[in-house]
């Protein structure tokens, strides 16, 4: 399935957030949102989600209009992992990931065998089905984050947008976590992840979209959207990359800069 936006806009109140926003996700893509904080990232993912509603333009499934869409079809289409979850009832870890399989029941019916497997199947691709009877609100940032995105997982739906999927990991978790979501993309995934490190996006991602003030600054292959006047337009960081020898590129801020912090 493919998710697309056309021409979409959006403000609260009188601030334009979003104007004139136009991509596509299609399966088989591991697509990186890049942008400064205040860019419109978290914006334009709540409109993806259906969660607001644009000024203007139209978002599609395939031919299909989202708005068009129940909550429970949109569920099957579309899978979200949030950037931070706050925990407040001790739910088992395999209780919290059966959630994703809502959308797949009947109102009235529990959960099937089915959908255990399901649950089963996304906690051991993660590798923490060792986590499956520990309590969610004992985990650490890390972990939950995990859960959270075993959970999308067992929804079973074949478009995944996550939120700074990265976020409270650890280093080893957080690559960990990148190649996770290449092999998925790679499965036939069409995934979407806003993110803060170019590095990763450079990494990890086929496809980068740039967001600047609102609008796309850039939309293309990793390797030529990610270069030094993107990331100076973006973050104001002048940077500098070095060839590993084996296919790919790293980056770093360049030495001796006088950096003010923006808030």
């Amino acid at each position: 399935m493919n998710l697309s936006a056309s021409q979409l806009a959006y403000a609260y109140g009188r601030r334009t957030v979003l104007e004139n926003i136009s991509l596509e996700i299609r399966p088989g893509e591991s697509v990186a949102l890049l942008g400064a904080n205040g860019s419109g990232k978290s914006t334009l993912i709540r409109l993806l989600l259906g969660i607001i509603q644009p000024l203007s333009g139209e978002i599609r499934i395939d031919d299909i209009p989202l708005s068009a869409l129940t909550s429970r079809e949109r569920a099957r289409r579309l899978a979200y992992v949030p950037q931070d979850h706050g925990a407040v009832f001790p739910f088992l870890v395999q209780d919290v990931v059966l959630m994703g399989r809502m959308p797949h029941q009947s109102w009235l019916g529990g959960a099937r065998a089915h959908d255990r497997a399901e649950v089963e199947k996304a906690l051991e691709r993660l590798g923490i089905a060792d986590l499956a009877r520990r309590s969610y609100t004992e985990l650490s940032g890390g972990q939950r984050q995990l859960v959270l995105i075993a959970r999308a997982l067992a929804q079973e739906a074949p478009i995944l947008i996550l939120d700074e999927p990265v976020t409270g990991l650890d280093y080893g978790n957080q690559h960990r976590l990148m190649a996770q979501i290449q092999d998925l993309a790679r499965s036939g995934f069409a995934i979407l992840q806003s993110s803060h490190y170019p590095e990763h996006a450079l990494a990890a991602a086929t496809r980068v979209i740039l967001l600047k003030d609102g609008r796309v600054l850039a939309d293309g292959p990793a390797e030529s959207v990610i270069c030094s006047d993107h990331m100076r337009a973006l973050y104001g960081v002048d940077v500098e990359f070095a060839d590993l020898g084996d296919g790919r590129r790293v980056l770093v801020p360049a030495a001796n800069q006088k950096l003010p912090l923006v808030v």
